[in-house]
């Protein structure tokens, strides 16, 4: 039955994005969405589990602030970034040079971390 139901899910997708019916996040979204009846219950905000500076943060930053805010860099003095307190102290400044949405996502849920 189930793979009854994938075949169509998947024959309709292929359908509608050939006529362009479906826009990218409707396929994405159609595509790896269960059954409303297997769907599991949201998660709580409060069980987020604890981001850590790093393996999670410190390599969005040396991405986006390297090498003006790590070792050697012409800022580096005055506002280390491969340091939490700095992270901390900065907040949501840091957003004028991180745009994904995610990586900012993960940097509030640090900030709110005692």
């Amino acid at each position: 039955m189930r793979l009854g139901v994938l075949v169509f899910v998947f024959i309709s997708i292929v359908s509608c994005y050939g006529c362009g019916r479906m826009n990218v996040g409707t396929r994405i979204a159609s595509a790896t969405s269960a059954p409303s009846s297997e769907k599991s219950a949201p998660t709580s905000s409060t069980t987020t589990a604890r981001v850590d500076f790093p393996t999670q943060i410190k390599p969005i930053l040396e991405a986006k602030c390297q090498p003006c805010h790590f070792s050697g860099g012409k800022v580096y003095a005055k506002m280390p970034f491969d340091r939490p307190e700095t992270i901390k102290t900065m907040g949501t400044k840091l957003f004028t040079r991180i745009k994904d949405e995610n990586e900012r996502q993960l940097i509030r849920d640090f900030l709110a971390q005692e």
